[in-house]
């Protein structure tokens, strides 16, 4: 009985270091991989943090070069460009209501 419990601390020691972390250095660098990642895909990390570029880029306009651009953003919903007209090679320029591909006579 005294081997058994002599034995019984020891298994239970070397059983507990099996549960011990063997990899701290690999754990401390968990995710760097796909912030480096992040960080090539990036064009302009500092992007947003200079006053007068970005979101910010109002700053630093006077009141009627703001009011004529808000307005041209404006009126180009309101009344949109016309469509350029695309020649169609090999088809007709009149539409014809027989839905064929044109160019001849009826």
């Amino acid at each position: 009985m005294n081997a058994r419990t002599l034995l019984l601390p020891l298994t239970t020691a070397a059983m507990l270091t099996a549960c011990g972390s063997t990899t701290p250095h690999y754990d401390a660098r968990f995710g760097q991989a796909v912030r480096d990642a992040r960080l090539q895909m990036t064009i302009n990390p500092d992007a947003g943090k200079t006053q007068g570029v970005g979101p910010d880029a109002a700053i630093g306009m006077d009141g009627r070069s703001t009011q004529h651009a808000m307005d041209r953003y404006e009126q180009s919903y309101k009344s949109p460009p016309r469509a350029v007209n695309v020649i169609n090679i090999g088809g007709s320029l009149s539409s014809g209501s027989d839905g064929g591909e044109g160019g001849g006579a009826p």
